[in-house]
């Protein structure tokens, strides 16, 4: 795979970074953002995925395909970022911040 065809994403919760497929990144980031809220308290993750599913290109997740894990991938990479919130408390509820 060409290396303008990956992208690295950061986590939150560690100093990891990673390089991943674009693409499916892109996808991911873009149906999440849509599918949440700008206000607290936000999604649960598992409301956040079930939202998000019908946004996302099916030739890249047939069937939702790996969501999950570009989810959480996603998700932490934008954590870092400050593009995207945690609200106080259990469960994990997310939410946009920009």
């Amino acid at each position: 795979m060409p290396d303008d065809d990956r992208i690295t994403i950061e986590s939150i919760t560690s100093s990891h970074v990673q390089r991943v497929d674009r693409a499916k990144y892109t996808a991911m980031r873009d149906a999440l953002l849509a599918a949440l809220p700008s206000e607290p308290p936000g999604l649960t993750v598992g409301a956040a995925k079930a939202a998000l599913l019908p946004h996302l290109p099916q030739d890249l997740f047939p069937g939702g395909d790996k969501a999950g894990w570009w989810l959480k991938a996603a998700q932490l990479d934008l954590e870092k970022k400050g593009v995207i919130a945690r609200a106080d408390g259990a469960p994990v509820r997310l939410y946009r911040k920009v």
